[in-house]
Parts: C-alpha cells; structure tokens; sequence
C-alpha cells in the first residue's frame, strides 16, 4: 500500500537569502565552530558530539544555535574547500552565525514557528527558501510493515 509523503511547512526568518534543497543532518546539541570544524574535510571534530566527522557537504545543517565564541565561521569558511552545507537552519542564532551563513553563501532560516530540531529529522529531504523565509520538510519514508 503507498502511503502519501509527510509534507510539514515551517515558517522563519530570513538570514540569507536564496533556495537549496538536501538531506537533512540534525543536531540537537549546540554546534562549536575554532578548533573543532576541520573545513577542508567538512565536519565537525568534537569528540563527544553527535554529528562528529559526519561530512556536511550538501546536506541542509538543522541545528539548535552555535557554542563558544568566532570560530562558527569555520563553518562558512568551508566554501572555500567545497565542502560547506547547502543550507543553513537554526532555532538560534546570533551574529556568528548570520556571519557564517554569508561567509558559505548558503540560504539561511532562523526564528521558526515551530522547533526545527523537533520537527525535521537526519535523512528527510529539506528545501529552504531563504527569500521566503520558508523551510519544506519532506519526512523520510519509514520503513516496515
């Protein structure tokens, strides 16, 4: 039986503007850019985090809001090798990572209607509409009977 795809709209704020689309890589633990983003490689390095040494490059970056000081422009910086996100997505940000977000070029959507943390998952596909401060969630299929 085919079951019709989970379509779920958020409603932000534009920080960038421009639309991508991926999959996306959810984190719900703070992200720390000096000293544990290696933007060559594109991930982050922290030992004890989630999404440590999971390549970003492409993928919509959903997480909750930056940690410690400057270096979130690690992040953007990794244009520069190729491996920055497509997009950006936080419930939280503040000037580093509006910063980061033109360093990479990349829409950008903050300030939702709802938690983005709590709503979009690692592997469902995203389309962020910077211009519309628009963010489209399509769920991934579950799997089993």
């Amino acid at each position: 039986m085919n079951k019709q795809t989970e379509r779920i709209i958020l409603k932000g704020r534009k920080v960038i503007g421009g639309v991508a689309e991926g999959e996306a890589l959810v984190s719900k633990m703070p992200l720390m850019g000096w000293g544990n983003v290696d933007p060559q490689r594109g991930y982050t390095t922290e030992r004890n985090h989630p999404l440590f040494e999971i390549p970003f490059k492409g993928k919509v970056l959903v997480f909750t809001e930056p940690r410690g000081s400057g270096g979130f422009v690690s992040y953007g910086m990794s244009r520069m090798f190729g491996t920055h996100p497509a997009a950006f997505v936080y419930r939280k940000g503040n000037n580093l990572t509006v910063f980061a977000a033109m360093v990479a070029n990349v829409p950008t959507v903050t300030d939702f209607d709802q938690d983005p943390t709590e709503v979009i998952e690692t592997g469902d596909h995203v389309i962020v509409n910077g211009d519309k401060g628009i963010v489209e969630v399509i769920k991934k299929r579950k799997t089993g009977r």
